[in-house]
């Protein structure tokens, strides 16, 4: 055989083994909380490629790497203030890749293609057994039940409940601008009590995604979960730091906005929730409560989901209560309801109508109701 033949037959059966692997994964509704589980089908589909001969470093390489990804994108349409606006959106495509350095040793790099690079991190897990990792890079942070979440794992379509996209940094705080619910640090995390209880403790940045620290403070953040029993999973969190204002030009937020640009003030945060999944219906919340400055934030929401006669399609509701400034009056009442439809997989089709009481219009929290119909259609592999 030429050498071009037998280049070209090999990086074929590394392409078909990476993607053998990424298909026999299980499916997960976290983004790689644990040390990497890694299938055994590759080494088969290499000996029918390239025969039984196969060579050692193409099995390794076909049993370390695996690929995911995923997109959401769909159609809205608003009615707000007596306007009415619509628009085809692509919120989401997004790919990454785990790579197994060793038994114990991973990395990962996922990147949005349409925005920017999201994580970038390596696990070192230092017990034999899933006690304690380590974890050094860009990743989520784990302050609330719903952050460390995929949005492939999320009810509604905008995601996540208002006080969790606020306080966690995702997207709705302009003191912090959107920073995708995650930043720089480092992790230690781990599970024990045959999976029951599980920990983490964050030290980062507190500025996000692709930046350094404004300040030279870092945040301290934890995380407890505990499993009573099958299907419920009880959570605390908490987050004590410092953040610093990216605004400039005179801006301020409209939610506090006392605050200075370039000012640092206190930013702390704590939630506890739970999370309770059954063949008859899915449901979590969780209440919220956060500290910017002297302004205080609190809220809390309820959202599921019930099987309609079978559990490929869903009925989805949820309300949800978030006060961004409890001393000027900014609360906001959200109500979700919509239907959805499982067509392979972690693949559906959405279609919601969303009502929220209040909104925001250039710098002015505005007491009037909005309301949206939203569809989206979602395609994973993994």
């Amino acid at each position: 055989m030429k050498v071009k033949d037998v280049l070209t037959t090999r990086t074929l059966a590394v392409a078909l083994a990476i993607f053998s692997s990424t298909a026999a994964m299980g499916q997960q509704d976290t983004v790689a909380t644990a040390p990497i589980e890694v299938p055994q089908s590759s080494p088969a589909l290499l000996r029918k490629v390239v025969g039984e001969k196969a060579p050692d470093w193409l099995k390794d390489v076909s049993d370390r790497i695996q690929l995911h990804g995923y997109a959401q994108g769909g159609y809205s349409y608003t009615r707000r203030n007596n306007t009415n606006t619509n628009s085809f959106e692509l919120k989401r495509v997004l790919f990454w890749a785990n790579a197994r350095i060793t038994d114990r040793w991973s990395f990962l790099f996922m990147h949005d293609f349409s925005s920017v690079v999201q994580e970038f991190y390596t696990d070192f897990r230092i017990t034999k057994n899933k006690a304690l990792t380590v974890r050094l890079g860009q990743f989520k942070n784990c302050l609330s039940l719903e952050n460390p979440l995929s949005p492939t794992a999320m009810e509604a379509i905008d995601v996540y409940s208002e006080g969790v996209t606020f306080l966690t940094g995702c997207g709705s705080d302009p003191l912090l601008g959107v920073q995708y619910g995650r930043d720089l640090g480092l992790a230690l995390f781990g599970e024990t009590n045959n999976a029951k209880l599980r920990y983490e403790l964050e030290v980062m940045n507190g500025q996000g995604i692709n930046k350094k620290d404004g300040n030279n403070f870092k945040d301290i953040i934890a995380r407890v979960e505990y499993r009573p029993v099958k299907g419920l999973n009880l959570v605390a969190t908490g987050q004590i730091g410092r953040g610093h204002n990216i605004l400039d030009g005179g801006k301020t937020s409209v939610y506090n906005p006392t605050i200075a640009n370039g000012e640092n003030y206190k930013r702390n945060r704590w939630t506890v929730g739970f999370d309770y999944k059954s063949k008859a219906f899915n449901l979590h919340g969780e209440y919220l409560e956060g500290y910017d400055g002297e302004v205080t934030s609190r809220g809390g929401y309820a959202t599921g989901s019930v099987p309609l006669g079978t559990p490929n399609v869903e009925f989805i509701g949820s309300y949800d209560f978030f006060n961004f400034n409890t001393a000027l009056g900014m609360d906001q009442h959200k109500a979700i309801a919509g239907l959805q439809y499982w067509f392979y997989k972690k693949c559906r089709l959405q279609m919601q109508y969303v009502y929220k009481s209040a909104y925001v219009n250039g710098n002015q929290f505005v007491h009037k109701g909005s309301h949206a119909l939203m569809c989206q259609v979602q395609v994973r592999f993994n």
